[in-house]
């Protein structure tokens, strides 16, 4: 049986209001699919160290952030290249971006965010 979820466009607002409420900057850089599209998190700690995170469903029927395998990627400009290549594949695809203060605040959000 599928169970039912938030659609994307709802998951991405709550996140977003999430990280703003707590003082983080928080942005949509790219707007996908409203009901079902894929969501993909660029997460940096004080603008630097860009890590990307994309939700993927689990047995328990949860959809837990994990990270993406980014070796190639050493700064925000190979991270924008990746999303784009990415996003043409997948026109449902929406990107955020997050800027926090501490790598412990953006698992914080992750993990509130599951």
């Amino acid at each position: 049986m599928i169970e039912p979820r938030l659609a994307s466009s709802v998951q991405v607002s709550a996140f977003i209001r999430l990280a703003q409420s707590g003082g983080d900057f928080a942005a949509v850089l790219r707007k996908g699919d409203p009901v079902a599209g894929a969501i993909i998190l660029i997460g940096l700690v004080r603008g630097k160290d860009p890590v990307v995170f994309e939700r993927f469903p689990s047995i328990d029927g949860g959809s837990p952030w994990q990270q993406i395998d980014t070796n190639s990627v050493k700064d925000d400009t190979n991270v924008t290249a990746q999303w784009k290549k990415r996003a043409e594949r997948d026109p449902d695809l929406w990107v955020i971006e997050l800027n926090v203060v501490s790598p412990e605040r953006l698992g914080g959000l992750l993990a509130a965010a599951t």
